[in-house]
């Protein structure tokens, strides 16, 4: 991967944006990576598989629909004698 300073990628953007058909650009600033250069097929890529990404929320962020399907949720009659185990 090619890395670079803000100020390099400033004046010489033509340069990077031919570049970045072959591989990413590091951009840093300050001697630390500010951000990535990417083509549109590799940030394509990148979004396809973030929307992959299971995704985590607090408790007050869960959306309408997903906490109704879990009101809605019913155990497999085969782990009836787990609910036992609640009682006790």
């Amino acid at each position: 991967m090619v890395t670079v300073t803000a100020t390099e990628f400033a004046k010489n953007f033509g340069r990077y944006r031919e570049a970045v058909h072959r591989e990413p650009v590091a951009v840093t600033s300050h001697e630390r990576i500010a951000g990535y250069f990417l083509s549109s097929e590799d940030y394509e890529t990148y979004q396809r598989l973030k929307a992959m990404l299971p995704r985590a929320y607090a408790a007050h962020e869960v959306p309408a629909e997903t906490l109704q399907a879990l009101h809605n949720a019913r155990m497999d009659d085969r782990h009836d004698h787990l609910n036992a185990l609640l009682d006790e």
